[in-house]
């Protein structure tokens, strides 16, 4: 009886037990009703970055279809006049020149920018400790000056009376220099403004190519040094291999950086002179100021961005065959 007794204690205990939940547990289902606070808490600035960032674009494209000037600026009555700004642009011999020369620009840029920040990594790599701390300051440093105070420096430094470059130039025996006018002459304002962009550029690609350096294991380099490789061969078989991804990454930054490069180009010579320095981006500035003629100049922005987003599709095709090849 005690045996029998002591059995069914447990199945009185099982008994008043409250029975378990047929559904999802209570915590389950507030996990489930609270995973979507999260996304209540992002919402305000995901909205304000798509508005920040939509809403221009989106009115670029309206003026674009719109005969829009100082007269619908101000009273907002414009028309809608289809693709006939793209027309326009596209049948100007001289959009076609501005077009040619940002290319030449972004290919001359990218190439001095990927091969001086890749030598500067390389070389910040195998230095000491100190002298790495040194070199990546003074990157940072450059990294960090405004861009309307580097270009006003660069002007001061090729300043025909009081820049630097004339008198040093001069106390170098060469005296032609003497009160030279740099951005008068449209070779040499385009020089000064790649030199400029790549001054600017080099740091941030330098940094990043040199952090991706340093993942790569010391393992690899013994052994292709002990295979007989050298340095080409150890860079070309080794280390730009492991490091592709991240020199194919900064390499479409840079592409995009230079492409809508504005700034500097706009504080130091506007464009100018002529139109040596007119880019596609000053062009689309140019276009909408000089007459008013906004609707022009949205439309130029426009295929800025579509031959822009058409380099780097191309880009990003090959790169992706590429790797499946090698896959």
């Amino acid at each position: 009886m005690s045996t029998v007794r002591e059995r069914s204690v447990p199945r009185e205990a099982a008994r008043r037990r409250p029975p378990a939940p047929s559904g999802p547990a209570r915590g389950g289902g507030g996990a489930g009703r609270g995973s979507l606070w999260p996304y209540l808490l992002i919402a305000p600035a995901v909205l304000g970055m798509l508005y920040l960032l939509l809403y221009p674009l989106a009115r670029a494209v309206l003026i674009s279809v719109q005969d829009f000037r100082l007269r619908q600026l101000i009273l907002g009555d414009a028309e809608f006049v289809g693709l006939r700004n793209y027309r326009t642009l596209l049948g100007d011999p001289e959009f076609w020149e501005v077009v040619r020369r940002t290319f030449v620009f972004m290919a001359v840029c990218v190439v001095a920018i990927m091969v001086l920040s890749t030598l500067v990594a390389l070389m910040t790599e195998r230095l000491g400790r100190v002298a790495r701390t040194v070199v990546l300051s003074s990157l940072v440093l450059v990294w960090a000056v405004p861009v309307v105070a580097a270009t006003t420096v660069f002007q001061w430094l090729f300043h025909s009376e009081f820049g630097i470059v004339n008198e040093t130039l001069t106390g170098l025996g060469l005296d032609s220099y003497e009160g030279y006018t740099w951005f008068a002459h449209g070779g040499t304002a385009f020089a000064i403004v790649v030199v400029l962009i790549v001054w600017q550029s080099v740091p941030f690609a330098a940094i990043t190519l040199y952090s991706a350096l340093v993942t790569v294991p010391a393992e690899l380099y013994e052994s292709a040094r002990m295979d007989g490789a050298g340095g080409t061969r150890v860079f070309r078989s080794v280390t730009f291999p492991l490091v592709r991804p991240i020199f194919m990454l900064v390499l479409s930054l840079e592409v995009i950086w230079t492409f809508k490069a504005f700034v500097q180009i706009w504080v130091m010579t506007r464009g100018g002179p002529g139109e040596a320095t007119t880019i596609l981006p000053v062009y689309a500035v140019q276009t909408a100021l000089a007459g008013q003629r906004y609707d022009l100049g949205s439309a130029a922005s426009m295929l800025t961005v579509l031959l822009m987003s058409g380099v780097l599709v191309l880009y990003f095709r090959q790169l992706f065959r590429q790797e499946g090849e090698h896959l």
